[in-house]
Formats: structure tokens, C-alpha cells, sequence
């Protein structure tokens, strides 16, 4: 018999030094790393959740 989850909570906190706080993989830009290519990582992440949240609230309208 499968198991309908209807709601999931997850909770995550986010810091200013990203990567590095999280054990310093080989995969966090140096110090001297140019801003703008991290501000368009940022961008990118940020409309990608726009774009998952829109269409669970779009699946949630049609149930």
C-alpha cells in the first residue's frame, strides 16, 4: 500500500560564508574569487526555488 506524505517541513539556516562554514570542500571559491560570478550563482539558485515553489503552489490549486 504506498504512502501519500502531504506535507514536509524543512528547516535550514543559511550563513554568510556558505561553503567554507560547512567544511571548507575544495568546491568554495578563494578569497579572492570574483564577486560576480558568485552573485550570478546566487541569482540563479534563488530563481531556480521561485520556480519549485510556484509549481507546488500551482499542483496544490488543481487538488
Amino acid at each position: 500500500m504506498p504512502i501519500e506524505i502531504r506535507e514536509l517541513h524543512i528547516k535550514v539556516a543559511v550563513s554568510a560564508g556558505g561553503a567554507a562554514d560547512a567544511g571548507g570542500g575544495a568546491a568554495s571559491q578563494p578569497p579572492g574569487a570574483a564577486d560576480g560570478a558568485g552573485e550570478q550563482a546566487q541569482q540563479a539558485l534563488v530563481a531556480a526555488c521561485v520556480e519549485q515553489v510556484l509549481r507546488i503552489l500551482h499542483n496544490k490549486m488543481e487538488r
